[in-house]
């Protein structure tokens, strides 16, 4: 388990917080990681959770959470991006997959379409078992899913750096959804989630 997860699932069982489906733990877990700066959590660093890293995205991986970095093709004329991701992958595309970066949300709206997301959820487990059962075509057809559109991104297998993606355990969904992982370029987050909250509302 990447060094973070861990520090913030001891100090959960410490605090008698039990990783679960519950609105109580899901907010405790959330609120553990919203409160780091971007300098307590080192992207390298939890990249090297050798035991949650694979090199590849396929079938079995939709509907589970990764992370990864990302050096996109066409950097040059984007007006902006992020470099470290965290994405639901639901589908493939062009030498890629479509995945959900759920960074381009401000946290209010991100947690809002986690928990629109968890009702997709294949069972009620929440072990390894666990996954959410997703594509464009569920996510486009409910407008409790509306705030996807911005997190939409078309990932390409060759600008992934060394194929490497950090698989999510579920138990952790929470903290990664709150983490400041995000490293976004050529703009300010503030930009980012102004044009994010437009394409939504």
């Amino acid at each position: 388990m990447a060094y973070i997860f861990t520090k913030i699932a001891t100090a959960a069982s410490n605090a008698g917080i039990t990783p679960n489906a519950s609105n109580e733990a899901r907010s405790w877990f959330r609120a553990a990681a919203g409160s780091l700066s971007s300098r307590n959590v080192n992207s390298n660093r939890m990249m090297n959770d050798m035991q949650n890293v694979v090199t590849k995205i396929d079938i079995n991986s939709i509907g589970r959470m990764y992370m990864f970095f990302y050096d996109p093709k066409n950097k040059d004329t984007l007006p902006y991006y992020d470099t470290f991701p965290l994405v639901f992958p639901i589908g493939f595309k062009d030498n890629g997959f479509l995945g959900l970066n759920l960074h381009y949300l401000p946290p209010v709206l991100r947690a809002k379409l986690m928990d629109a997301l968890y009702t997709t959820a294949n069972n009620t487990k929440y072990d390894e078992s666990t996954k959410l059962k997703l594509s464009y075509d569920l996510l486009n057809g409910s407008a409790r899913f509306n705030y996807f559109a911005p997190c939409l991104k078309h990932y390409l297998w060759n600008h992934v750096p060394g194929n490497k993606y950090l698989h999510v355990e579920i138990n952790n969904w929470d903290t990664a959804l709150m983490l400041p992982t995000q490293r976004f370029r050529k703009a300010q987050i503030e930009k980012i989630y102004k044009d994010s909250i437009s394409k939504v509302s």
